[in-house]
């Protein structure tokens, strides 16, 4: 009985899925693993760079083979969110899913939205949801939320590098990701006051704003946040992630693109090289001996290169993540390639 023609092959890259709304993080692994096979490469070790909640959607980068030993990293790197605010209504997980805890029949002014949210830049000190993955005494936080425990999260600092009123790309507008708003309460002190009355009250009832954060960030509660700083109380009603590290929504694949891989279409068409995780890193090109050395996990000295890491290649092939110190290399991480192994 003859092979199927992928039988041998373990592919080593990035498929960005474009996740949709509904489909866990976990869940979309297993979609990928399901695909391969259906394909017919030989059992590949798939993991994801980041959870993304059920209820949000966008990018979620997916290591396959010797990628996955990069997912850490994306792990640790940050993101890019749009996502909006409904006001009026404050709900147990911060999300639709969950029950209102508190309304108000307030709504803030456009102008107060744009000023306060200097006041969400930079290190800020953040209260998990209840309703998070978070492990409290060993427990998930949202398990014990659900049991109906009493959870007391503990606030942490998180980065919040931008964060800006959305602007789709149709708007007139050089900037689209920033929209000006002048006021006196960009000029107020402390916390501003929305109901101002000397300022224009037109009224929002939502906003849609665009968020660059670092990890461990929680878009729910910075919402929530936004909101009582506003006079009021919200949740989150949408919620994207455009960006995960260095990879961008340009460049994720649908479902639909994904399954077709599963029917017979080229996954080289989709996937990423490995290098892809790394476009931050700079490349450090070595040569046959220095190689096979690197891949035995022996010390390279005598290099000029900056103290630093580094990504090793044999031509295009990836070798290994190196540090180097004082001009000597230490692998940090190899990558067992199929081309490299040959």
């Amino acid at each position: 009985m003859t092979a199927a023609p992928n039988s041998t092959i373990k592919p080593d890259g990035w498929l960005v899925l474009d996740k949709p709304r509904g489909l866990g993080s976990t869940q979309a692994v297993g979609a990928v693993k399901r695909v391969l096979r259906e394909a017919g490469y030989a059992k590949t070790k798939v993991g994801h760079g980041g959870t993304l909640d059920p209820l949000a959607e966008g990018v979620l980068p997916i290591a396959l083979g010797e990628a996955t030993k990069l997912a850490g990293r994306m792990l640790d790197a940050s993101k890019v969110y749009e996502f909006t605010i409904q006001f009026g209504e404050e709900t147990d997980t911060l999300d639709t899913e969950g029950e209102v805890v508190e309304r108000s029949d307030r709504r803030p002014p456009m102008l107060a939205i744009g000023a306060v949210l200097e006041h969400f830049t930079g290190e800020i000190e953040q209260l998990p949801p209840a309703y998070s993955a978070l492990k409290i005494d060993g427990r998930r936080a949202y398990d014990r939320a659900r049991a109906g425990e009493q959870v007391e999260m503990t606030p942490r600092q998180v980065t919040i590098h931008e964060l800006s009123l959305f602007r789709d790309a149709g708007d007139d507008c050089e900037d689209v990701e920033q929209v000006d708003l002048v006021s006196t309460f960009a000029t107020t002190t402390g916390r501003p006051d929305p109901y101002d009355p000397g300022a224009p009250l037109e009224l929002a009832d939502s906003v849609t704003l665009v968020a660059h954060v670092s990890k461990g960030t929680y878009i729910r509660s910075l919402a929530r946040d936004i909101a009582r700083a506003l006079g009021t109380v919200g949740h989150v009603t949408y919620l994207r992630r455009t960006k995960a590290g260095p990879f961008a929504e340009e460049q994720a694949i649908s479902l639909d693109t994904l399954n077709e891989i599963g029917k017979g279409a080229p996954l080289h068409q989709s996937l990423l090289p490995l290098e892809a995780g790394l476009d931050d890193i700079p490349a450090l090109s070595l040569d046959p001996d220095s190689a096979q050395a690197v891949r035995q996990g022996r010390v390279i000295s005598g290099l000029p290169h900056k103290d630093g890491l580094y990504f090793a290649k044999l031509e295009d092939n990836p070798v290994a993540l190196l540090e180097i110190v004082g001009g000597t290399a230490k692998v940090v991480r190899g990558f067992n390639t199929a081309d490299v192994a040959e």
